[in-house]
């Protein structure tokens, strides 16, 4: 009998597929993305050290305020702005987008959007 997988579980195969070619250096970081059905998370990471440089999601106070007035597109839009200034005030202005096996619509397009407003380059 043939059993359908979880949609989690496709989606963590395809993470694992594109991860094997994405890697984030110290030049240029990886911009990685979760999402969730409440918040969405993302985080620029330098691979080879192992350590988050910069990170934002829709639980920090910056966009817990703002909250109120935006919908997920919009608090998505919110966390890459912010997640784009607190790189470029690390020093990153170009990173490699790492979309953890989300498709590129929605919630994790509008993240990408904010980024590159804030000045990011990808």
């Amino acid at each position: 009998m043939f059993k359908k997988r979880d949609r989690n579980e496709v989606r963590q195969i395809r993470h694992a597929r594109v991860r094997k070619k994405v890697s984030g250096t110290p030049d240029m970081p990886r911009l990685c993305v979760f999402r969730s059905n409440a918040a969405i998370y993302a985080q620029v990471i330098d691979d080879t050290r192992g350590i988050t440089l910069a990170s934002a999601s829709t639980l920090d106070a910056d966009i817990k305020a703002q909250e109120a007035d935006l919908d997920k597109k919009g608090a998505s839009k919110a966390v890459g702005k912010l997640v784009g200034e607190r790189a470029l005030a690390a020093g990153i202005t170009r990173v490699v987008f790492d979309r953890s096996g989300y498709i590129y619509t929605g919630r994790v397009a509008s993240l990408a959007d904010g980024a590159r407003e804030a000045g990011l380059t990808f």
